[in-house]
């Protein structure tokens, strides 16, 4: 007897000299000898950007008539990256270093509920008029003003999110942790 490990799911597969080698992973149903490698270049990522140039327009592309269509579409939801209006005007790759540079540098960096990129820590804004809840079982407010709010930004759909401050983590911590039962 005589072993083959599928190169998709590494399983080994046993096979009979009798019937000879599996043609495809009884495991995962890929061929065994369809391993293959696909390497891109960034010739071949900026070919992606340019419009093709057919006969027939392609009918599966997004247009304003049909963003809500669900037709042979499941839960999709057409998210544009607004970053590409600025492309004429800005050098866009010098703009993606710094975001990465920044992204590196962050201590966090929430994910963007709209797009999923990472989002830039832009500054802290301070929240001062505000009334805070004290609910009966806590005997005191929850969070106490004023605190500060880090705010994210995302630098591919400019979306903007709030979380509390480290500082203001703690005290919310402290609030709910050491209050009256």
């Amino acid at each position: 007897m005589e072993t083959t490990v599928c190169p998709w799911c590494h399983t080994e597969i046993v096979w009979d000299e009798e019937f000879g080698p599996e043609d495809t992973c009884p495991h995962c149903n890929n061929e065994l000898s369809g391993y293959r490698t696909v390497t891109l270049g960034i010739d071949d990522l900026e070919d992606e950007d340019e419009p093709e140039m057919a006969g027939e327009p392609d009918q599966d592309l997004v247009s304003d008539d049909n963003l809500w269509d669900d037709e042979d579409k499941e839960s999709v939801v057409p998210i544009f990256n607004t970053l590409v209006q600025f492309g004429e005007d800005y050098d866009l790759k010098h703009y993606e270093s710094k975001v990465a540079a920044i992204l590196a540098a962050q201590l966090e960096a929430p994910e963007c509920p709209q797009c999923h990129e990472l989002m830039l820590l832009s500054g802290m804004q301070k929240v001062e008029g505000f009334e805070p809840s004290s609910p009966e079982e806590l005997g005191g407010p929850v969070l106490k003003p004023p605190f500060a709010l880090n705010l994210f930004v995302c630098p591919s759909c400019f979306h903007v999110q709030h979380s509390l401050a480290q500082e203001d983590r703690i005290q919310l911590v402290r609030n709910l942790s050491t209050g009256a039962k």
